[in-house]
């Protein structure tokens, strides 16, 4: 039976995914902040949620595994100034350093030949010129404690761009140590990094301010659709959301060594990252600096 770890489907292109995933007969352990049947209680801006959750969902799987991990709930602010329970950058801990620790938490609940589904952004990488501060560097430390770091940004607005970039940034890399690391290799399980391009509408924008946030709802109505025809990087929620569901369930083949899929008019390409995502030291320093600020091994 498919199962299937979902962050980020109680709203947006993920709820589509959801139940893309529930008609297709999988069985799914969807965590959410707002509770219900259908969720299991998570926060992830707070580590001690996401080590409930972890510890929920392996206790539901009993002796079997997950066949997917989806990992696509993340979050945008108008500045770096909020920090978690933890101590961290709100939108560092909750868009990386959350994911980070569930998958440490959930690798060894995954089956052979299963399938890690990480939500990224083409904000990421220079080349795709989208508009927001592009990121400077994928130091953990530096991210989680954006005060300590001499160049931050010269705007609250700015700060907030690059927390959130460099997040999706940390997105790729932790990809790119997935594919390295011996234990994902040896049980053939495959890692995705999934850039959905712009899809306006969704929950992501429920910390900016009031303006940018109706402007990111009215860009999501039938008003936005135009903009689409035009701009390769504009996707619907529901072209998003079933772009999201094939690479979950494997239905969308990952050509030999790929890792990053882009949705460009709502079809799915496979392409590479940015250049510092394509960087192992910044990727294995990365991974090593985070089970750190999680309190895990490395």
């Amino acid at each position: 039976m498919t199962t299937i770890g979902l962050t980020g489907g109680s709203s947006g292109f993920g709820a589509i995914s959801l139940e893309r995933f529930a008609s297709s007969g999988a069985r799914v352990f969807s965590g959410a902040r707002a509770p219900s049947a259908d969720a299991i209680p998570l926060d992830l801006t707070q580590l001690s949620s996401v080590r409930a959750f972890a510890e929920c969902v392996r206790e539901r799987l009993g002796e079997s595994k997950l066949t997917s991990l989806v990992l696509n709930a993340g979050t945008i602010r108008g500045d770096d100034t909020h920090r978690t329970v933890d101590g961290y950058e709100t939108t560092f801990a909750a868009n990386h350093l959350a994911h980070y620790l569930l998958l440490r938490l959930l690798m060894p609940s995954l089956g052979a030949g299963a399938r890690i589904v990480l939500t990224t952004s083409g904000t990421h990488d220079p080349e795709n010129h989208a508009g927001l501060v592009v990121p400077r560097h994928a130091s953990a430390d530096l991210l989680a404690h954006p005060d300590r770091d001499d160049l931050n940004a010269a705007s609250p607005r700015e700060a907030g761009e690059h927390a959130y970039t460099a997040s999706k940034l940390c997105g790729v890399l932790t990809v790119r140590s997935l594919n390295a690391h011996h234990d994902i290799r040896a049980r053939h399980i495959s890692a995705i990094a999934f850039d959905p391009g712009q899809v306006f509408g969704t929950g992501l924008a429920r910390g900016l301010s009031m303006p940018r946030r109706f402007a990111w709802s009215l860009l999501g109505t039938p008003l936005g659709t135009p903009l689409r025809t035009f701009v390769p990087t504009l996707n619907s929620r529901a072209a998003a959301g079933a772009a999201l569901a094939k690479l979950a369930l494997g239905a969308e083949r990952c050509p030999g060594g790929a890792s990053y899929a882009a949705l460009r008019r709502g079809e799915i390409i496979w392409t590479d990252p940015s250049t510092m995502g394509r960087n192992d030291d910044l990727a294995r320093a990365l991974w090593n600096d985070s089970a750190r600020l999680v309190g895990l091994p490395n």
